[in-house]
């Protein structure tokens, strides 16, 4: 990863930003504390797009004209900045998605839909076991019960403990020589919680298990390293880390690229088609069937130049600063609980938690009165919010532009909140 080529200046990140002028009404200003769920976009993505559309748009990969070439260009040139900033060994190892959740499908669809000439070790059959964590976003848990309903694999998941983090206890119980595929977040979207991936991926590997790393939301603030991770495939999301939605990325290992079959089938994604059967294109253009969508692509690779503009250790440290010093203002109150680690490295920006007696929906209307915009509900984790007895939490979640400031309304308007309910009574 490159070093950081500009000062980590938060008046001057929120310049770059023009959405965060808007007023929701004529004397209350937008407080945004909703990156988890999509992130806002600064200037030089919308213009990294407006360019590519009002310069070089075509189709990639068809046609002989030079528009063809220069929208190819853009598009594979996306791809190259986006891997150098994953740490990928190279380009073709960079699947363009829709977004997490379909790389994630794209994955446990391939690893159940092989046939005698697929290697063994990327079949998931009856018999196989799959494990995931009982923290999972729905993207990365309805996909594995999907592929084990097909196969007649067992699904197993990982135990929540008491204080929000992996329950490893009977780690070595839950990984047996049937285990086939280790699936789970990097960073929960609820909780905030850091999972101890070494850990967990040295202890997959040494039974011979896939890995598979959902970093939706950690790529976007942390620094990131594919060979440091060391998973086989990593899924992400382009508008959770300041690009355009449509577009995620699917990273996996070439050889198992490679040797996988595709996902969708159709145009672009060839080798040779006759009437009763076809062969397939090599990686990654045999998981990209159709037209790709190539302005997000480019709009991807900008966010990605931006992040590392500023430097992934100095986004975390941003970030880490306003996530204490929120969890520091909320715990303070006395109707708030929160849903997620304590003051710890191992957690990052998404603070969840729960206003005594009222349902999310109605903390977060009154927040949003006063400007703070947050999410509510189960956030894609019912099975989460069920086993500490919630059917929903309140979560704010940090970026590159909140400031402190932010912080202290976001705090000040749960006090508020609660007062307002009080008065109720």
């Amino acid at each position: 990863m490159s070093a950081p080529s500009r000062e980590f200046d938060v008046e001057a990140i929120r310049r770059d930003f023009p959405i965060l002028d808007r007023m929701l009404d004529p004397d209350t200003p937008m407080v945004y504390l909703d990156g988890g769920a999509t992130s806002q976009r600064p200037r030089q993505v919308i213009d990294a797009e407006v360019d590519y559309l009002t310069r070089d748009h075509a189709a990639v990969k068809r046609g002989a004209h030079r528009m063809a070439a220069a929208a190819t260009d853009a598009y594979e040139g996306a791809r190259e900045r986006v891997a150098a900033f994953l740490g990928a060994p190279s380009p073709d190892e960079v699947v363009f998605t829709k977004n997490a959740t379909e790389a994630l499908n794209l994955v446990a669809h391939s690893l159940g839909d092989g046939d005698s000439s697929t290697p063994d070790h990327l079949r998931v059959r009856e018999g196989d076991e799959i494990l995931v964590t009982e923290m999972e976003h729905h993207a990365n848990l309805v996909p594995w019960q999907q592929l084990a309903r097909r196969s007649g694999a067992t699904l197993r998941w990982i135990p929540m403990a008491e204080d929000f983090t992996l329950d490893l206890t009977d780690l070595d119980l839950l990984l047996t020589e049937r285990t086939k595929v280790v699936a789970l977040t990097h960073q929960s979207n609820v909780l905030g919680t850091i999972n101890p991936l070494p850990r967990l991926l040295e202890a997959a590997r040494a039974i011979g298990a896939l890995t598979v790393v959902d970093a939706a939301q950690s790529a976007p603030h942390m620094p990131f390293d594919l060979a440091e991770i060391g998973a086989d495939f990593v899924a992400l999301s382009g508008h959770k880390m300041l690009g355009p939605t449509g577009i995620g990325v699917l990273w996996g290992r070439y050889e198992h690229l490679a040797a996988l079959p595709p996902f969708l089938t159709g145009g672009s994604m060839i080798e040779m088609v006759h009437l009763d059967h076809s062969t397939f294109a090599e990686p990654p253009a045999r998981f990209e069937a159709g037209t790709p969508p190539i302005s997000q692509a480019v709009g991807l690779a900008a966010a990605t130049d931006y992040l590392s503009a500023l430097g992934m250790a100095q986004v975390a440290d941003h970030e880490r600063a306003l996530t204490q010093r929120a969890l520091r203002g909320l715990a303070a109150l006395d109707d708030v609980r929160i849903i997620g680690p304590a003051l710890a490295p191992e957690r990052t920006g998404a603070v969840s938690f729960d206003l005594a007696g009222r349902h999310p929906h109605d903390v977060g209307q009154v927040l949003d009165s006063l400007g703070i915009e947050v999410r509510v509900g189960h956030h894609c984790a019912w099975p989460l919010h069920r086993r500490y007895g919630l059917h929903g939490t309140t979560r704010a979640s940090f970026s590159v532009h909140t400031t402190a400031a932010e912080v202290d309304a976001l705090v000040d308007g749960v006090a508020r909140t609660s007062d307002f309910f009080r008065s109720l009574s």
